[in-house]
Formats: C-alpha cells, structure tokens, sequence
C-alpha cells in the first residue's frame, strides 16, 4: 500500500515524535514521585542516557514504547506495511542498542529496570515492579576456610555432670 501522504507532510509528522518527555515517561516519573522516589531524568553520563535515573538505589528505569523498541508479544509492535527492509533494520538496531547499554550499566553496578509504554495502563502492578527492584539485594556473607571464626559464646559444655 502507497503512503497517503506526501514526502513533506511524513517528514513533518515524523519530526514530531519525541524522544525525552514522551507521555509514557511522564506517566512513569508521575507514578515514581508520588510513591517517594527522587531521581534525575537524562543522565547523560551513563550509557544510553536512561530516562530516569534513581541514584540512592543506583538504579536506572527505561521507558520504552511499545511499537520503537519491539515490545514481544505487543499488538503495538506491528511492523510497518511499506519500506519493510527499512524499518527492519532500524528496529533491530534499537534492540540491539538497547541490550549494549543495559549490559553496560550492570557492569557499572547498576540496577536496571525496564518499562514497556502498555504496562502503564497498569500502575499499580509497574510500582510493584518498580519496590521489588529497588530492595536491597541480600547480602551474601563468604566464611574463609582459613581463619577460625571467633568464639561467641562459651565453649561447649558437659551438661549434666557437676564437678
């Protein structure tokens, strides 16, 4: 099927989508700000320049739109009728951009939690997600067979027999 539009009136509306402040961000930092989070939004510093970034929870949220950043299973993510080859491959890069910066941040030791544009028609299951990821990790504690343990306590003792 041809476009509908002319090669001006597609560039014009292709111009208006937005890459920062997306209503779907919006929605997310709304949702985190009323549960008591603070954050700072497009840190340029950190790899992929994630859309929010919560720095005493050294963790990073993405919020990614359904249909961009090929959502699975998402009745948004169809692909496009016309220049197929074209939207392929630009899709594939996304994905592909997208895993590289979150191995990225998880190398620099931070928590990376990713929301889909369609999972915001259900905030109350995405600040669940959002609690589950922020908790603090249990610590795991690695006893060395070296070095013998302090004593805690009296060391163990007959019981039953007086002396």
């Amino acid at each position: 099927m041809a476009d509908t539009l002319t090669i001006e009136e597609r560039s014009r509306l292709m111009a208006k989508i937005k890459g920062k402040n997306t209503a779907p961000e919006r929605a997310m930092r709304s949702l985190l700000h009323r549960a008591g989070y603070r954050f700072r939004l497009h840190v340029r510093s950190l790899p992929g320049t994630p859309d929010i970034v919560l720095p005493r929870h050294r963790a990073v949220v993405f919020v990614h739109g359904c249909f961009w950043h090929r959502h699975p299973r998402c009745k948004t993510a169809a692909m496009p009728k016309s220049h197929r080859k074209f939207w392929a491959d630009k899709f594939a890069r996304n994905v592909a951009n997208d895993r590289k910066h979150r191995r990225k941040l998880r190398r620099l030791g931070w928590r990376v939690v990713t929301v889909w544009e369609c999972q915001l028609r259900h905030p109350e299951r995405v600040r669940a997600r959002i609690e589950k990821a922020l908790r603090p990790a249990p610590r795991a504690y690695v006893l060395s067979d070296s070095a013998p343990l302090p004593m805690a306590a009296e060391p163990s003792a007959a019981y039953g027999l007086r002396p």
